[in-house]
């Protein structure tokens, strides 16, 4: 288990994460959701042990990331943003070297780096320089390389990014089979990325934890009780006006009204009964029901509704984290030095 306890950490004055706290689960795969700046690199990097925290506690397998920082770390495969790759190495050159720092037995060294290269979809370019890979495959390698020696947890930052369509199915599908053998925890700002692959979500503004749970879990949390859609033929406010007279019916509010036709948004359960009820109800008025269904909130519309609000009370403490966009930035553009002088 992976469990972070009031994780915070400063940037000079500027505080990119604040009061951070979470556990992950073996066998979960972990979605670390927000928009870029919200600070899912640095937490990515504190728990990696590349980056002490101001405050806070980071435990892994039940090894302080500080205190017992070789034990810690043995247990975690990580794929940075940015692959760490040595360009003028082979794949299999890389491979190899990865695992004498993983410090792997030479006798078991050979099997190990096979079987990290079929888990990451790399075999067939063992003999090949990483320099003349495609992006998908670097991140693939990248992969390769932090699953070697059978890590229980892999961190994955931001592995589907700068990919193109194809190569982001093909990482997902990846990510899901490794999730069979891993627990994962994956941080990204693509909401597609995060439903498909994830069984959990933490979603993270401005440096903080404003949510977490299943998919569904934040559906029933963020509707704050069961939404229906109801459209009806007539007037929008007679309808209204009859649906807030039931003593079963919550908040009423009107969507859309046209050509005869009106859509309410109401707040009630979805019990055949009820719903068979409002429908006479309806209908007696002059408002015949054409359409009824669950109006449950997509994770887009969560993940707008959460980020978008400001932090009470903790907003001028958390400017936005561009000590860390910068530095990813940075790192970036000598990557793209480096390869040009080469």
């Amino acid at each position: 288990m992976i469990e972070v306890t009031n994780l915070t950490k400063y940037y000079a004055d500027r505080c990119a994460v604040k009061g951070l706290s979470f556990s992950v689960k073996k066998g979960q795969i972990v979605g670390l959701l927000g928009p870029n700046g919200a600070g899912k690199s640095t937490t990515m990097n504190m728990l990696t042990g590349c980056l002490a925290p101001t405050e806070g506690t980071i435990s892994i397998e039940g090894y302080d990331i500080l205190e017992q920082p070789l034990k810690a770390r043995a247990q975690i495969g990580y794929l940075p943003e940015i692959p760490p790759l040595y360009v003028d190495m082979k794949v299999r050159e890389y491979l190899d070297f990865v695992a004498q720092l993983r410090k792997i037995e030479p006798s078991k060294r050979k099997q190990e780096i096979e079987q990290a290269a079929t888990q990451a979809g790399v075999s067939d370019v063992m003999s090949r320089l990483i320099r003349n890979l495609s992006k998908g495959y670097r991140q693939r390698v990248g992969l390769a390389g932090a699953l070697i020696g059978h890590p229980p947890f892999l961190i994955l930052d931001e592995p589907t990014v700068g990919l193109d369509p194809k190569q982001m199915i093909e990482m997902r599908q990846l990510i899901r089979s490794l999730g069979k053998q891993h627990t994962v925890l994956l941080s990204s700002h693509i909401l597609s990325e995060v439903s498909a692959v994830c069984d959990h979500i933490l979603i993270v503004s401005g440096g903080q934890l404003v949510a977490q749970g299943t998919p569904e879990e934040l559906q029933a949390k963020m509707q704050g009780g069961n939404g229906m859609r109801i459209t009806v033929m007539g007037s929008a406010q007679t309808a209204l006006d009859t649906l807030n007279q039931h003593p079963q019916v919550g908040d009423v509010r009107i969507e859309t009204e046209e050509n005869g036709q009106a859509q309410l948004l109401v707040e009630m359960a979805d019990d055949a009964e009820l719903k068979a009820t409002v429908s006479a109800q309806l209908a007696l008025a002059g408002c015949p029901v054409i359409g009824m269904a669950a109006n449950n909130m997509s994770l887009e519309d969560i993940f707008l509704q959460l980020t978008e609000q400001p932090q009470t009370a903790q907003t001028d403490e958390l400017p936005d984290s561009q000590p860390e966009e910068t530095s990813e930035t940075q790192q970036e553009k000598q990557e793209e030095q480096d390869e040009s002088d080469l």
